[in-house]
């Protein structure tokens, strides 16, 4: 028969035939191979008309259809199909692509071509880090698409520049590590992935586990001459006893007001202090009462989120025999913190139990509880949920037990 090409290819009764076969075609095989395709989803209308184009006489009185239906689907003889139709195989890839209206890509060999791609990245970052075998396998594990593979070959070059100049004598800061090895001082900030590799990358060369907290990662980075952020964050002290004859000692024995310090005030020249209780708070607001009030007590204050001048200034302190206390917000993330501090540091929680709660009353705040809250005692979760409201370091009954207790 003499088929119309636009016709056959427009029918919306033959669309999954034609899907079926693109599918196949897309799998790399060539229209010289398909002998039959197996069709998922044929209508009753597109069945008819495959088994009126390919169903002689003597088929039709065998009772048996060159069409057969199945629980799988149904299967077209497709050579037979292009026969009746007066096609060749060189003419089923236009007519396909006519129909379903997209072009017949080879994923097959494009999956080829990317494990040749991906294996050639590999074997550009062992010849570029051999010095650091674990770090490319994990970096192999993770994986590469076809959008970041330029970024992990800039990764690589920046890792093999930095790792080759290490150790540094004289030190030198990471955001100079950063421009020089990739050309952007934030490239290795420790909160991006490029941060973490080279954390990875020096952690294998000194033969240590990686560090999971900030302050430890920077020392790891430090005992090899890279120096992480030690001057933008600070932690407050407020009438914190120091004894020693350093410069940090002789700022906390003369101030009026809290104490900003470093990371590097904190490691380069350390205060020794004084045997006392060390209340730490989230909230610098809790510092502004503290003075309002007279508070005795002294007082550090983290801002929330523990950052590496944080986690050195609790270390000093348990290195130092001080008795710890830790008071955040009574919510999920102050929780968390507060649950972190307690395990890590051995602190005290104060003003973080339920009586606390119930003694804040009903609506201690306008903020709503959050759904998630997970850490702390179950019956400071309990006093919380049935309030449903956040209790904050700024409400009385807080700030009762925190400067007066």
């Amino acid at each position: 028969m003499s088929a119309d090409l636009n016709l056959i290819a427009d029918d919306p009764d033959l669309a999954p035939l034609w899907t079926a076969i693109h599918d196949r075609l897309c799998s790399g095989q060539t229209p010289e191979s398909i002998a039959a395709v197996r069709v998922p989803e044929l209508n009753p209308a597109g069945i008819a008309t495959l088994r009126a184009w390919l169903d002689t006489t003597a088929r039709r009185r065998s009772v048996r259809s060159a069409v057969a239906v199945g629980p799988t689907g149904v299967r077209v003889p497709l050579r037979e199909l292009l026969t009746v139709l007066g096609l060749t195989a060189a003419h089923l890839q236009p007519l396909v692509e006519r129909a379903i209206g997209r072009t017949v890509q080879d994923r097959a060999a494009d999956r080829r071509t990317a494990a040749t791609l991906r294996q050639e990245l590999w074997d550009y970052a062992s010849g570029a880090l051999p010095h650091l075998p674990t770090l490319v396998a994990r970096m192999r594990t993770a994986g590469v698409t076809d959008d970041d593979a330029t970024s992990i070959r800039r990764l690589i070059d920046a890792l093999a520049a930095a790792t080759s100049q290490l150790p540094h004598t004289p030190a030198v800061s990471l955001a100079k590590l950063s421009h020089d090895c990739a050309g952007d001082p934030h490239y290795f900030d420790l909160d991006t992935t490029a941060g973490a590799r080279l954390v990875a990358a020096v952690a294998e060369l000194a033969g240590r586990p990686e560090p999971n907290r900030p302050d430890l990662v920077r020392a790891l980075l430090a005992d090899y001459g890279v120096i992480a952020d030690r001057l933008s964050a600070t932690v407050l002290l407020y009438q914190v006893q120091a004894v020693g004859d350093g410069p940090v000692d002789r700022r906390l024995r003369e101030a009026a007001t809290p104490v900003a310090l470093t990371l590097l005030d904190l490691t380069h020249t350390p205060p020794t202090l004084a045997p006392q209780v060390l209340t730490v708070v989230e909230n610098p607001s809790v510092l502004e009462a503290a003075m309002a009030c007279d508070s005795p007590s002294p007082l550090a204050c983290t801002s929330g989120q523990l950052s590496s001048v944080d986690h050195t200034l609790l270390q000093l302190a348990v290195d130092q025999g001080i008795h710890l206390r830790y008071s955040g917000d009574l919510d999920g993330s102050g929780l968390r913190i507060a649950e972190y501090v307690a395990r890590t540091y051995g602190a005290e929680l104060i003003a973080m139990d339920a009586s606390t709660v119930q003694e804040a009353g009903p609506e201690p705040s306008s903020v709503p509880l959050a759904p998630a809250l997970e850490a702390g005692e179950a019956t400071v979760r309990d006093a919380l949920r049935a309030g449903g409201r956040v209790v904050f370091q700024e409400h009385d009954a807080v700030l009762r037990q925190v400067l007066w207790a």
